[in-house]
């Protein structure tokens, strides 16, 4: 396993035990930025006007669309270490 894949896999348990909830926007960047860069680009449909959890999760994951999965993997770990502190 490469190192920035260690780093990544270590941010995503290090995410966790963070001391305080971070803003919904960051919790966004977090989602987005932890799905392309473990996913790819985002699949799927859109979710329905109903479902404002999911269709946010979902916009927020297409913003990186075409984005590398490798700048998206140290952007993640990068913020995580910010958050931390």
């Amino acid at each position: 396993m490469s190192d920035l894949n260690e780093q990544f896999q270590k941010a995503g348990e290090d995410v966790k035990e963070l001391s305080e909830k971070p803003s919904n926007d960051t919790l966004l960047k977090l989602y987005s930025l932890f799905k392309q860069g473990s996913v790819g680009d985002v699949t799927g449909k859109r979710p329905g006007m109903t479902n404002f959890k999911g269709r946010a999760k979902y916009d927020a994951w297409k913003k990186l669309q075409g984005a590398s999965q490798e700048i998206a993997k140290q952007d993640y770990i990068d913020l995580v270490g910010s958050l931390k502190g």
